[in-house]
């Protein structure tokens, strides 16, 4: 029996988690982060509300996620599209 690559089941554990997390009502809202810019004190991130904005359009809050980082709606279509490739590519094994 083959192992389901470690990849595929952190890609649908990311959207999973980020799918189910509440969804921030507010950018300033202070919260923990592992983004190091923010961490030195830096008050822009060129990622920060990424994850933001992907629990926001998996709830279909599709203005509040642009709001919190456009590129979250590429970052889900990315993602879902490894998800698609390395799940076919385990079901042809």
């Amino acid at each position: 029996m083959e192992r389901i690559p470690l990849e595929l089941i952190l890609w649908v554990m990311a959207l999973i988690l980020l799918g189910t997390a509440q969804p921030a009502v507010h950018h300033e809202i202070k919260h923990f982060t592992f983004c190091p810019l923010a961490n030195m004190g830096f008050s822009w991130c060129p990622g920060c509300g990424l994850g933001r904005s992907v629990t926001h359009l998996l709830h279909g809050n599709i203005m509040e996620s642009i709001r919190f980082h456009w590129l979250g709606i590429p970052a889900v279509l990315m993602i879902s599209y490894r998800i698609i490739v390395l799940s076919r590519y385990q079901l042809k094994k």
